[in-house]
């Protein structure tokens, strides 16, 4: 037999244990163990393995379960926040575009007439007309960008008194 089925085999099986693998794959697997002795070996032996090992008992700290529940409900929180403040973001940003694009001949008009009235050249007027609009947006990027920072910050930090968990 080719050395790629059985590596293939090997993969497959690895796979089927911890994520799950697609139907046509379940199929040559299952045939290749019937038809490969030394693999359904392997396959077997994998399995009492796995067997043994949920078997083992581990100890853990009694309050491990609430820490982490505490843990999981404040991630919980915090998605819920921040999926709150995306979309608050998202209706900002349209309602902010829509301005500007309403807004846009009558802020060109004000530009003209503070041109017309002062001598400034329709270059510096273009160039003071184009940061009118993106100085906020770049100043809105930036505070999302810090408050991200923020909360990346906030997220990492843990009490000196808790002890820290291997991931």
């Amino acid at each position: 037999m080719n050395e790629n089925l059985h590596q293939r085999a090997q993969r497959l099986l690895a796979e089927s244990l911890v994520e799950g693998i697609a139907t046509p794959d379940q199929i040559w697997l299952g045939q290749h163990l019937r038809d490969c002795a030394a693999c359904a070996r392997e396959a077997a032996a994998t399995q009492e393995l796995l067997q043994a090992l949920r078997g083992v008992p581990v100890a853990v700290p009694q309050d491990l379960v609430a820490r982490t529940q505490m843990r999981v409900r404040l991630r919980a929180q915090e998605a819920n926040e921040s999926s709150r403040s995306g979309l608050l973001l998202w209706v900002m940003t349209a309602a902010s575009w829509l301005l500007g694009v309403l807004s846009a001949p009558l802020v060109w008009r004000g530009f003209a007439w503070f041109g017309g009235q002062f001598g400034v050249p329709r270059l510096a007027l273009v160039i003071g007309f184009v940061l009118w609009w993106t100085v906020p947006a770049l100043v809105a990027v930036a505070a999302v960008l810090y408050q991200g920072g923020i909360a990346q910050d906030f997220a990492g930090w843990r009490s000196p008194r808790e002890p820290k968990m291997p991931h």
